[in-house]
């Protein structure tokens, strides 16, 4: 493995109040140098250059720990009972890899739609050794049916690039009674949050709370949406595959 300067990533995520030890930084280079690989042949990021992987994939993915919901979830969980995680189009990992990495003991589950990812995803897990973690192939319409996934989940997390309606949908089915769906969003969010919040009571949720942010040292703005589950999710939905997208809910 490379040598790299790591201090100011070590830095950046004080900055979220997360200290990382030396076995965790050495995981996130491991992730790095298999992304910077898994790339070449196939695509999973236009970000590859080591400082933006680490400010846009890894730190932003650790976002979410400064919040004080999130916090207060997993502090009062001590020993009593496992996080459980739902990270819905992950893609490459973002942000259920980097949180696994910090809070070994969540049980982390990985949905994405294509299966070349998922089999780096597995690459990750084997490399980096992490336990209580799977990588599933297939479409959140479809996994948010099974009995084993539904409404199972303290939170479903999602950093994909899609409308809050449709990601409502993918989302909040799979959350259980008094969890959160978290949805990572760039800072114009205002529009679609007005747009969406049909979409949210439909599903049996309602807004929490939403957390603005810069990433440390720049001006780039980031939002994090925290929605609270307050009810079941009525059976009729998520609607059959592709249908969210297509017709969101409003």
């Amino acid at each position: 493995m490379d040598i790299y300067n790591t201090e100011d990533f070590k830095k950046k995520c004080r900055v979220f109040g997360i200290d990382l030890s030396e076995a965790q930084v050495e995981k996130f280079m491991v992730y790095y140098e298999l992304l910077t690989e898994w790339n070449s042949f196939m695509n999973l990021t236009a970000i590859t250059e080591f400082e933006e992987v680490i400010l846009k994939h890894f730190v932003d993915s650790l976002a979410v720990c400064q919040s004080e919901i999130f916090r207060n979830i997993v502090e009062s969980s001590g020993r009593k009972k496992r996080i459980s995680m739902i990270d819905i189009g992950t893609g490459a990992g973002f942000p259920g890899i980097p949180l696994k990495i910090v809070f070994p003991d969540f049980r982390m589950t990985l949905l994405d739609s294509l299966n070349k990812r998922v089999n780096f995803l597995n690459e990750i897990i084997n490399k980096l050794n992490l336990k209580d973690i799977e990588a599933i192939h297939g479409r959140a319409e479809d996994f948010a049916r099974q009995q084993i996934y539904r409404e199972q989940f303290d939170f479903s997390v999602s950093r994909a690039v899609a409308n809050l309606s449709t990601l409502t949908e993918l989302c909040i089915p799979f959350v259980r009674k008094d969890g959160y769906f978290i949805s990572y969003k760039s800072e114009r969010v205002k529009e679609e949050l007005s747009a969406g919040m049909k979409a949210i009571g439909i599903l049996g949720g309602n807004m929490a709370d939403q957390l603005e942010y810069e990433l440390p040292d720049t001006d780039m703005k980031r939002s994090l949406l925290f929605i609270r589950k307050e009810k079941s999710t009525p059976k009729r939905y998520p609607r059959k595959a592709g249908t969210p997208a297509k017709e969101p809910l409003s």
